[in-house]
């Protein structure tokens, strides 16, 4: 597989820019509709249950992240993901903390058990717990699995008939079949808080113009890290890092992410 299959989707994305529907959290929200325009897309941040599931019938994808969770919102999740299974509109589910509270795991596991998530992406702490492996979580953040990452990913992903994504230095993609591992990215996205929810809805982005959301997560987790390895190199420190991760995702060319994709296919 060539880099030109990444670049060539991009190109799709940018000529397209179809509209991603999130139901997310507070603390990112505004992130993750800039990094969703940046990247080519049209966002909408809708999470009313009166209004959903027709606003996701207007969408190319569906974003869910549980980041900041209540009762209200996983009915809107439900309701949501309900309407985009019926359309086959692809369904992004981030898990938040998975892991680090009973509510957040259970959560996490209803949705997964009541919905059909095309692609499931979190770090390996989230990944691990979900997939009934041995994995530690504190807050939203992960302290390792024990296990092979890449088979337990493999497994679960087998099992529950989903693309499952597990970030981390190096990013992990999987439909049970398949596995590619994505390089690109930059330590200094690890600074800032939201960049994993910024990576589900640019994954959002991509799986919206493809049926193989495989491609699509690896296409965006690849563009996401170029654009964060070309804002650190002029960045002095955290805030100015983040203000040039959202000018380098708008910069970016397909030409870009053919040159400079660092993917690799097991």
């Amino acid at each position: 597989m060539k880099n030109t299959t990444f670049s060539d989707l991009f190109a799709h994305l940018r000529e397209r820019r179809p509209l991603v529907h999130h139901i997310t959290n507070y603390v990112t929200v505004n992130d993750c509709a800039n990094i969703t325009i940046s990247v080519g897309a049209a966002p909408v941040m809708a999470d009313a249950p009166e209004e959903v599931c027709e606003m996701v019938t207007f969408a190319g994808a569906l974003v869910l992240n549980i980041g900041t969770l209540n009762k209200g919102q996983i009915e809107s999740k439900l309701l949501a993901g309900g309407m985009a299974n019926d359309r086959w509109i692809p369904v992004i589910l981030d898990p938040v903390g998975a892991g680090a509270t009973r509510f957040r795991t259970e959560c996490a596991q209803r949705l997964l058990d009541e919905l059909k998530i095309t692609i499931l992406k979190g770090n390996a702490g989230e990944i691990g717990t979900l997939a009934g492996a041995e994995a530690s979580v504190r807050g939203v953040d992960s302290h390792g699995v024990t296990g092979d990452l890449e088979k337990i990913a493999r497994h679960f992903a087998q099992r529950a008939g989903m693309t499952v994504v597990v970030s981390g230095l190096t990013d992990i993609v999987t439909d049970g079949k398949r596995i590619l591992l994505i390089e690109n990215g930059h330590p200094m996205m690890g600074s800032i808080s939201g960049t994993g929810c910024m990576a589900a809805s640019v994954t959002g982005a991509f799986a919206s113009v493809t049926d193989d959301p495989v491609i699509a997560s690896a296409a965006a987790l690849a563009a996401f890290g170029i654009a964060g390895e070309k804002a650190a190199a002029g960045a002095r420190g955290p805030y100015s890092f983040k203000t040039a991760l959202f000018d380098e995702m708008a910069a970016l060319k397909p030409e870009d992410l053919a040159s400079g994709a660092r993917i690799i296919i097991r």
